[in-house]
Order: C-alpha cells, then structure tokens, then sequence
C-alpha cells in the first residue's frame, strides 16, 4: 500500500471536474468509446468547431461564476472521474450589500454569509459543492480556511447544516442536514416551513422525507439496516438515524401522529406505484 498524498489527490479529483472532462465521460459511456477515442473525438471536436464557437464562456451577470460539479444523484463512495458532472452557475457577490458587510466586518464574514447560499444554489440546480469546490473554484482560499468557515456555522446555527456533498450523500463524520429536515417533519413543520428554515428547495425536502418513510416501511417490515442501505443506495449511518428517528418518534405521542401520518401517505404511493405497474 502506497503512501498517500493528499495535494496530489486534490489536484486530480478538481482536473475531473472540467468541461472536457464531462465532453470525455458522456462518449466513453455513450458511445462505448476507449480513453484514447474520446481524446481523439474531443481533439477533432475543438480543431473544428473551436473557431465558430469561441473561446470566451458566456456572458453572465455581474458577480455571478460558472463552474462544474458532481451531480447530486452520484452516490457515495465513486470516484469524481466516475461521477457525471452538472455545469452550474452561482451567485459569489451580490452587490452593494456584501460590498457593506466586507467593509463593517471583514472578508471572512462575507465568506461565511454567502457558503450556505451559495451551496444551496448549486444543490437547486442538482448539484453538490465540495471543500475543494469551495476553496479553490469559488472563494479562492484555502479548504482550511473554508473548514474553519463551516465550523463556524455550524457553532451559529447547528439546525441549519450546508448542503455539501459530504453532508447530503453522508459522507464524514458531519450529521447530514437529511436527520434534521426530517426531524422538522415529525416535529410538525411543513414543507414550505422546512425550506423557509433549511434554504431548501420542495423538491429535495420531499426527496429526503421518500427517503425516511421507505427506510421506516422497510424496518417496520423487518429488513436490516444493512439490506435497506443496499436497497436504496444510501449510507448505511444515515439509515440507522433513520430508523432511530422512527424509533424514538413512535415514543413521543405527537410525533407518532406526524410519523403515522407520512407512513400513510407513504403505503397510499406505494398502492399507486403497484397499480400503474399491473398489466
């Protein structure tokens, strides 16, 4: 086993996340293409059309940035060069208004008040951001230093986890922010509530909540933890909170109303889903 060197490992997993790079992954998979031919094609590709379409990304709004990232249905444990990638664009400055608060309380301030907007506008577009993203695509710092950023959000608002990729495909040691969403749903929130709280949009709110009430009909049913992380292809951490979570909701007399509630709404698609299935 060799010795690792995690510069090195950086700077390979942010070459992978390039324009070429998804130009190369969509022919090796689309067309069963070689390494080698897709080199070929994309060489062909920028030798011929290069000169009609430019050089210069598109123009966009003032304070705005293109970049690429891994997609967020890419589950945990594949290698970025693996990963199908989304082209995204995010809001980095916006204005006057940071312009004031760079002024009054400094550079890092403004850092920590754009990273959860910042990542959640890159999750809307069905995308995750990572450290490196963070630190080197976007605010041009050290991961240390955006570590440090993420510390101390969290310390200011532990209920409002940012959606990077390794909190939302519950990767590290960071509760993932899925727990507390969904924790906000048996508590009685609505949807519109939980995204108002969590800078969320509906559609990952509803995902994450499909999410529990399968991992909860399936541990109601007796199946392992281990075999509903295989099933749905989720961490099997995360699927333990689950089932914890339903666990203790069926404890607590008003979260076993909102439990029963969203199991019923879960057995009403499953009954839907097996009908549209039938001949």
């Amino acid at each position: 086993m060799g010795i690792r060197r995690p510069a090195r490992e950086t700077r390979q997993r942010l070459e992978h996340k390039t324009l070429d790079e998804r130009f190369l992954g969509i022919v090796r998979t689309g067309l069963g293409c070689s390494a080698f031919e897709a080199e070929a094609v994309l060489e062909v590709v920028r030798e011929v059309y290069g000169p009609y379409l430019g050089m210069t990304p598109a123009e966009m709004l003032p304070g705005k940035i293109s970049l690429m990232a891994v997609d967020a249905d890419e589950p945990p444990g594949k290698s970025v060069a693996q990963c199908q990638l989304r082209a995204i664009v995010v809001t980095v400055h916006q204005g006057s208004t940071d312009d004031r608060l760079m002024q009054e309380q400094g550079v890092a301030a403004w850092r920590r008040s754009r990273l959860a907007d910042v990542c959640q506008e890159a999750l809307s577009q069905g995308a995750l951001l990572t450290r490196e993203d963070l630190a080197y695509r976007v605010f041009f710092v050290g991961t240390r230093t955006i570590s440090r950023d993420l510390a101390a959000l969290r310390s200011e608002q532990p209920n409002t986890p940012v959606p990077l990729r390794s909190t939302v495909q519950d990767i590290g040691p960071v509760l993932t922010h899925r727990v507390e969403i969904v924790r906000q749903a048996l508590a009685g929130k609505t949807v519109t509530e939980i995204c108002r709280a969590a800078h969320h949009a509906p559609t990952s709110v509803a995902n994450y909540l499909s999410t529990f009430i399968r991992c909860a009909q399936l541990s109601l049913q007796g199946v392992h933890a281990t075999q509903i992380a295989f099933l749905l292809r989720r961490g099997r951490s995360l699927v333990e909170q689950y089932i914890e979570l339903a666990a203790s909701a069926e404890k607590d007399p008003n979260q076993a109303d909102h439990l029963n509630a969203l199991l019923e709404v879960g057995w009403l698609e499953k009954k839907r889903r097996s009908r549209r299935s039938r001949p």
